[in-house]
């Protein structure tokens, strides 16, 4: 979706304008702290530490953000312009980065609490999936992240609206399976990731408006297009969230903590 005629900007505050894409980030982390929080508390942890481990947790992510996003995109300004590197404001951040760095901090705070991380791990889902749906709304209002163009009658691919879906269809399984299945600490979180690589690299990139390695295909009339960087990564990730699934359950079965691996989804 290229709606030109949406600003970026939801206000200023003299000289400083205060973006969309900025507002929705915030209310994400802060909606999936929240819940985090919550869910925290039935471990018996300290709110104070718990609080740390997110904050911690929230920062590393939007750094890593940050990094994957400059790194496949535009690695030049590292040495060329420093400064624009930094400038997150303006939109430009990596879900996947923000996952995976987010999910080593978390992992280096709570590497002597295994079954703590396990079930906080989990817990990071609702906001994963709040993440991907809003900021994607907001990547509407700063013009970016755009589908392909079609000759299907709509112009182009609504991007943004396919990304934001996935978030929904995220937050959707997690509390179907909370509410109906009883999956060992750390399943939740595998396979959430296991799910969004698939959805996100075989259907997201696939209509998304994205320079193409190794193979160039573009269909002009579907508007579809492979392979992206992200589609070049979907069978490793695949791959190893689909092993660490597993590995919860093997784990869980010979701890006793489950028997029944028939729900697994």
């Amino acid at each position: 979706m290229l709606i030109t005629r949406l600003s970026p900007y939801a206000f200023h505050i003299g000289p400083i304008g205060v973006h969309w894409y900025g507002i929705f980030m915030v209310l994400a982390i802060l909606g999936g702290g929240w819940y985090l929080m919550e869910r925290g508390e039935q471990l018996g942890e300290d709110p104070d530490f718990l609080s740390r481990v997110t904050i911690w947790t929230v920062i590393w992510g939007i750094i890593g953000a940050r990094v994957v996003f400059v790194l496949a995109n535009d690695p030049q300004w590292i040495w060329t312009d420093p400064v624009q590197a930094l400038k997150i404001w303006q939109g430009g951040l990596a879900y996947d980065g923000a996952v995976g760095f987010g999910v080593l901090a978390l992992w280096i705070q709570l590497r002597k609490k295994p079954l703590v991380f396990n079930h906080i791990v989990d817990w990071t889902v609702p906001g994963i999936g709040l993440g991907i749906f809003m900021v994607r709304i907001g990547n509407i209002f700063n013009h970016e992240v755009l589908g392909r163009m079609t000759q299907l009658g709509f112009g182009r691919w609504p991007e943004q609206l396919i990304g934001s879906s996935i978030g929904v269809i995220l937050i959707i399984r997690y509390f179907w399976i909370e509410r109906y299945r009883t999956p060992p600490p750390g399943y939740q979180f595998w396979s959430a990731m296991f799910y969004y690589a698939i959805i996100r690299g075989f259907i997201g990139e696939t209509t998304r408006d994205n320079p193409l390695y190794l193979i160039h295909y573009i269909n002009p009339h579907w508007g579809i297009g492979f392979t992206t960087l992200m589609q070049l990564f979907t069978p490793p990730i695949l791959i190893f969230t689909g092993l660490m699934m597993r590995r919860t359950w093997r784990k869980s079965a010979r701890e006793g903590l489950v028997t029944d691996t028939a729900t697994a989804l």
